[in-house]
Formats: structure tokens, C-alpha cells, sequence
């Protein structure tokens, strides 16, 4: 059943009256991968390009999206929420992970939110080292677990 779909056909928010508030979590993820010209500019836990910290900047732009996911996203409800953190690690891969987590206590969930700021920080990591390089990959973006609401999920 498409949630977003009236009994005519026609797109429509999803009505949230009867829902209950809860406490709702979400954490979605992107991998980004870099060339090894832009990827050996790494030094400790960040990234300088000419236009200042990578990775610094993509989180304060992922945290901003995250906050304007019901701005960008036709049919999202606009959204307070009551956190939202991203993290951004290098793994075994040598591939940059972006995590966002969000949170609220409201009658819909944040798993767009995660998702938006996740890639919004992803765009920003390619968008401040394409100078350096165009071959950058910006490789997945998924949902890693949610909790609050009909169901909570985990992925394994």
C-alpha cells in the first residue's frame, strides 16, 4: 500500500492525527569514495581542500539539510527535530562513511531526515574536493536502523 496515495489516486501527505508520539530515531549512512590523489591530502581525522575543512563543512551542511528535509522532500511533514549528529569515519576500505542520526518525539519519523543529511553530507565532501579530482564516488545511501513508530528496523 503506497502511503503517499489517496483513494483517488492523487498524492497526499500521509495523515498523522491518530498517530501516538513517540520517541523516534533514525541513522542512514553514505559512502564516499576518493581517489588516492585526494584521499593521501587526508591528515588525522580531516580533509583540506581550498575551500577549508571537508569534512567539518559536510557535517554543518548535512545537520542544515537535515532540518529542511520537509522543505526538499514534497510530501515529508516539516519537521523540529530534537537532534541530529553526523559522524564521518574511515573504514578498513579507506572509504569515507557519513552517518546521521536523527531523533524527535512526534507522531511521524525521521528516517527521511537521516537520509537527506547523510547525502547532503556526501554531495558537500564531493562538491569541496572536485577540484582535486572528479573521480569521486559517491557509492550508497541507506537507511542503517529506525526506531519509534508501527516497527522498529536494524539492518544486519
Amino acid at each position: 500500500m503506497l502511503t503517499h496515495i489517496n483513494k483517488q489516486g492523487n498524492p497526499n501527505m500521509v495523515d498523522v492525527t491518530e498517530k501516538q508520539v513517540t520517541q523516534r530515531t533514525a541513522t542512514a549512512r553514505s559512502i564516499v569514495v576518493l581517489p588516492a590523489e585526494v584521499f593521501e591530502l587526508l591528515s588525522g581525522d580531516e580533509l583540506q581542500s581550498k575551500k577549508g575543512p571537508v569534512f567539518q563543512t559536510a557535517i554543518i551542511a548535512g545537520i542544515m539539510a537535515a532540518k529542511k528535509t520537509g522543505d526538499l522532500i514534497p510530501l515529508c511533514h516539516p519537521l523540529g527535530l530534537d537532534n541530529c549528529n553526523i559522524s564521518i569515519q574511515i573504514n578498513e576500505q579507506q572509504e569515507v562513511v557519513v552517518d546521521c542520526t536523527a531523533s524527535i518525539t512526534a507522531k511521524t519519523g525521521v528516517e527521511m531526515e537521516a537520509l537527506v543529511g547523510a547525502s547532503i553530507a556526501a554531495l558537500t565532501i564531493y562538491d569541496m574536493c572536485k577540484a582535486m579530482s572528479h573521480d569521486i564516488v559517491i557509492k550508497e545511501t541507506k537507511l542503517i536502523a529506525k526506531t519509534g513508530g508501527k516497527r522498529d528496523f536494524k539492518r544486519s
